[in-house]
């Protein structure tokens, strides 16, 4: 590679590894695994090694890549937050060591020990303690400057609200989410269709920057400390010292800590910790080396980037070669058909593996999978076992393509898969694997609005069988409801008479319970209007639907596709016999003072709730929208308006008060 070609190389992966990074420490939401990006990474190290003209400032390799995430207040961090220098043979190692050593000759120093410690796969943390109590608590960022997340730190039960000492200090450590506690995530993620955390360090750290800490309250978040940053009062000699005076103050510290007389207990200690990584509780992606003498460590300083004392040794991930027995296909809650691959069993990063996601039907393409192949299978950040690749060349010539199905493999109905999307939906309304999501949207406020029937109860209903389709919630009696509750007598009525109530909404609610794609609240009201009845919309045909404003041409197809379906058809039918509305009951006003006007709401109202506004608004023959733009007529703006406000004094739209409102509706 002659000196153009490297510099053209070098502006090449600066550009990649800053948006691997950027996807990474900012959005939480990698693209590629670990193994991956450090590869590059070594390689832009090892092309700036060689050409040195060409390195910056602003190459990766010389700062910490992070930044602080919009809406969270900025701290500096008094002593940096730096990261670590890897290395991925033992070759380096002993060359690290071998440095180590001049250095310590040269400073007179006769011996070096190190400590070996887990390099835990999280989101990196400063905690301050102020005459012991805990008072704040900053991510990383890009190592000098990071995000106050306090009160999200404060939701971690290992993090002590106070310490043993009264003392003034700020520790470091490693969020992260236990594997088992990540498994279940991820597994509630899927049955719930939502999209799945790439890994557990993601998982931690998107859950730790969350603007709202009740989020972070409810994720599984625990925490190591490593390292002391600053402490006033005290002075240790070694680092181990060190650990173990956290350890008596009350802090979770990184359990796996060797202490290594020299470098063959070094890699000793390495080898010992890929031993025990399969049963470790949490993940690692590493081990680190770190000099444990902390005067011979301010002898040895740092770069702007990393400390010269310490080295992340990084684990290469596992893999294993398997047989692709056969591709079946799993319905989850929202219709979504699954293509799941059932593997040979064989075991890797520690546990066994016979079946994981394939995703939709263009990873099974871009793969190139066939039922039959030899497969490569990792696990990514050791707890997602995924398909790497397939081994062509042992490829017989009796492997079978495989087709995602038209019908779901459950119910019967047609499958689809809608333009710009990647899955393919079971569009039948009565499917058994989607009864439940089901159920919860059509009995939710915005829907039927049946008060008092939660998830929890729909779940109950359904695990005694008291309910096997929609319309089964109008049969209800109050001895069934009243099973579900110790003296339940009284909530069995309340919610009897709920469901009763029901059965009066006007027709609008009706379509919004039926859950057709692409049809919500605003867009049932439009289609009650014009239609009357349930009848007559089941009616519709595709070009009549597309003439209206506001219908296009997906929403059009949606509509036709959905009552074109024998379950949705048979689902109407039993509400009607069990004297569910069909047909508009709302009075017409006769007043469209707000015909052709379109409002946006922003902020908190104090006289109105923002569906009560919406509501006026188009019952007055206005519509909503959800954002500014040059089409907008008004912008309603309550106490604390945000983006909107700003948007539409920038476009000079006019902007209203909640008493302007008042008046325009009297």
């Amino acid at each position: 590679m002659d000196k153009k070609q490297a510099k053209e190389r070098i502006e090449e992966l600066r550009k990649k590894t800053e948006y691997y990074a950027s996807k990474y420490y900012d959005e939480d939401a990698p693209e590629i695994s670990d193994f991956e990006y450090d590869m590059l990474m070594l390689e832009l190290r090892n092309l700036e090694k060689q050409y040195p003209e060409f390195i910056t400032k602003e190459s990766l390799t010389q700062k910490v890549g992070g930044h602080v995430k919009e809406g969270f207040e900025k701290v500096t961090h008094e002593v940096p937050l730096q990261s670590l220098q890897d290395v991925f043979s033992l070759e380096e190692v002993e060359e690290f060591d071998t440095r180590m050593k001049q250095k310590a000759e040269e400073n007179g120093i006769k011996e070096i020990s190190y400590v070996v410690e887990t390099k835990i796969d999280g989101l990196s943390a400063a905690l301050e303690y102020k005459e012991g109590k805990f008072i704040k608590g900053a991510t990383r960022g890009n190592g000098l400057v990071g995000e106050d997340v306090t009160q999200n730190l404060k939701t971690v039960k290992s993090i002590p609200k106070e310490i043993s000492d009264k003392i003034n200090i700020t520790v470091r450590g490693e969020v992260f989410i236990a594997k088992k506690d990540f498994e279940e995530m991820n597994q509630e993620r899927q049955e719930n269709e939502e999209q799945l955390f790439a890994n557990a360090r993601n998982a931690a750290a998107g859950s730790l920057r969350q603007l709202d800490s009740s989020i972070t309250a409810k994720r599984p978040l625990d925490i190591y400390i490593f390292n002391v940053q600053k402490i006033e009062g005290k002075e240790f000699n070694s680092h181990y010292e060190e650990l173990e005076y956290l350890e008596n103050l009350g802090f979770h510290v990184n359990p796996v800590r060797i202490p290594c007389k020299n470098i063959q207990e070094v890699k000793n200690a390495i080898q010992k910790i890929a031993d025990m990584r399969e049963n470790l509780t949490f993940g690692i992606d590493g081990a680190v080396i770190k000099i444990d003498n902390l005067k011979f460590r301010e002898i040895l300083g740092s770069t702007e980037k990393v400390p010269r004392w310490a080295i992340a040794y990084k684990y290469p991930p596992e893999k294993k070669e398997t047989i692709l027995k056969d591709i079946i296909c799993q319905v989850g809650r929202t219709g979504v058909i699954t293509p799941m691959a059932i593997l040979e069993p064989v075991k890797v990063a520690g546990s066994t593996i016979s079946k994981t996601t394939l995703h939709n039907e263009d990873f099974i393409k871009e793969k190139d999978l066939k039922i039959g192949d030899a497969v490569v299978i990792q696990k990514a950040g050791d707890v997602i076992p995924e398909i790497v690749e397939v081994v062509k060349n042992k490829r017989t010539g009796e492997e079978k393509d495989f087709e995602m199905p038209h019908v779901c493999p459950v119910c019967g109905a047609e499958a689809i898969r809608e333009e710009g999307e990647a899955a393919i939906r079971c569009t039948g309304i009565e499917c058994p694997a989607k009864l439940y999501r089901n159920l919860v949207h059509f009995v939710s406020r915005e829907a039927m609005n049946i008060d008092g029937l939660g998830e929890n109860i729909i779940a109950q209903l359904l695990d005694k069988k008291l309910i096997q389709n929609i319309a089964d919630i109008y049969t209800l009696t109050l001895e069934d409801i009243a099973s579900l509750k110790k003296n339940g007598k009284k909530f069995a009525q309340n919610l009897v008479d709920s469901i009763e109530k029901s059965k009066e909404n006007d027709l609008h609610r009706l379509i919004t319970a039926l859950g057709i794609r692409h049809v919500g609240g605003k867009a049932s009201k439009l289609l009650a209007k014009k239609y009357k009845t349930i009848d007559n919309l089941a009616n519709a045909d595709y070009i009549e639907l597309q003439e209206m404003n506001d219908v296009g041409e997906i929403m059009a197809n949606s509509i036709v596709e959905f009552f074109a379906q024998e379950q949705t058809k048979d689902l109407i039918q039993k509400l009607k016999d069990a004297g569910v509305n069909t047909e508009i009951i709302e009075e017409e006003t006769g007043d469209n003072r707000f015909e052709g006007k379109t409002f946006v709401l922003t902020g908190t109202l104090e006289k109105f709730t923002r569906k009560e506004a919406e509501d006026i608004i188009e019952r007055l023959g206005g519509k909503t929208s959800g954002s500014v733009s040059k089409k907008t007529d008004f912008v309603l703006a309550g106490e604390e308006a945000g983006s909107k406000l700003t948007k539409a004094q920038n476009l000079g739209v006019t902007i209203i008060s909640e008493q302007d409102f008042e008046e325009m509706i009297k």
